[in-house]
């Protein structure tokens, strides 16, 4: 039922099927790629689009339609990855700060509040300064930009809920703590999360592209998004598709994520349902 409303949606339905074709692409990219992303061929560099080469050849002569491929790969590794990490660590400290009580829960919020003084992109930069470029700090260092925006979500639902007469109920049923928290509080405040996360998916493609365009996330010469936009503005007026080529790949994913994450909610959520026709 919760499908088929959520496909009723137009928005939600074309942010699916992009989603799905960007995941389609990544999952399929060794399998329909027509070039190995990493081999160089001085003779054909500047190739426009043609043919042999679909997205024409880099200044090095590599099949750029076949380095978007398998940068998407990376893009959403990146992507699923980072925010599975925030939603991870913010959701049990922000489940920590809303149901417990004292200076733990204070110290989580007082953290939490000090990084959300920063913006994520400066953050995920401070972070990555601080452990080196490479893809695995990419990771790190947006997943811990995420987690103090999961722990305001997390805490914030937690308070709703444990304000609840079931909740009540169970405490005076003699469950403990934890019990409850992860029988009754969890899940359902796992809605919030899901459709946050789903959203958040598309700001991490956006950060993984931005910081491998300031020469900090992945390193050439392995693909990535970023780092083939930060290349081909070199050539610019010369080669225009170096740059659109992946700029698109990192357009269609990231209103694809963003469509799916504002139907979702609209799925989730009951105040929203009466909006879908």
């Amino acid at each position: 039922m919760e499908i088929r409303r959520l496909l009723k949606n137009k928005v939600s339905l074309i942010g699916f099927v992009l989603v799905v074709l960007v995941i389609l692409t990544a999952i399929l990219a060794p399998w329909i790629s027509p070039h190995d992303p990493l081999k160089q061929n001085i003779v054909k560099r500047f190739s426009k689009p043609s043919a042999e080469f679909f997205g024409g050849t880099d200044r090095y002569g590599r099949d750029l339609f076949s380095r978007t491929l398998w940068g998407s790969r990376l893009s959403l590794t990146v992507g699923f990855s980072a925010t599975l990490l925030g939603a991870g660590l913010g959701t049990v400290l922000g489940l920590i700060a809303g149901y417990g009580k004292g200076w733990l829960s204070k110290g989580i919020m007082w953290l939490t509040d000090v990084f959300m003084s920063f913006p994520t992109m400066v953050l995920a930069i401070i972070v990555v300064v601080a452990f080196g470029p490479g893809t695995q700090n990419v990771v790190l260092a947006i997943g811990l930009a995420f987690t103090p925006r999961f722990i305001r979500l997390a805490r914030a639902s937690t308070l709703s809920i444990s304000e609840q007469v079931f909740i009540e109920a169970s405490r005076a049923t003699g469950q403990s703590s934890v019990g409850i928290v992860w029988k009754h509080v969890l899940p359902n405040i796992a809605g919030d999360i899901i459709i946050m996360s789903t959203l958040w998916i598309a700001t991490a493609i956006r950060l993984e592209a931005s910081l491998s365009f300031l020469g900090l996330g992945t390193q050439p010469p392995i693909p990535s998004w970023g780092n083939m936009i930060r290349e081909g503005m070199l050539y610019f007026m010369r080669a225009p598709w170096l740059s659109l080529i992946p700029g698109a790949g990192i357009f269609f994913a990231v209103i694809g994520f963003n469509m799916l994450g504002d139907g979702m909610r609209d799925v989730l959520d009951p105040k929203l349902r009466g909006r879908l026709t």
